[in-house]
């Protein structure tokens, strides 16, 4: 099954979709914290939506994990 190109968004939706700026989605790429595609036509950067999704449900897994780990005060 081919992938199509409306499965993909740009920085500026990534970093929308993820609620940090463009300057932090493209520094966590090329850290390897999040996968990143490139265009192969124009070499712009492309996130899967898909992956983006798995990105942000990971972070909540981590951050309800930290919640039941906190000792009560």
């Amino acid at each position: 099954m081919k992938t199509k190109l409306s499965e993909y968004v740009k920085v500026a939706e990534a970093a929308e979709i993820l609620g940090v700026s463009e300057g932090t989605l493209r520094n966590w790429s090329e850290a390897g914290k999040i996968l990143m595609h490139k265009n192969p036509v124009n070499g712009y950067r492309l996130f899967k939506k898909s992956e983006l999704d798995e990105f942000l449900d990971a972070i909540e897994r981590t951050v309800v994990l930290a919640k039941i780990k906190r000792p009560k005060q």
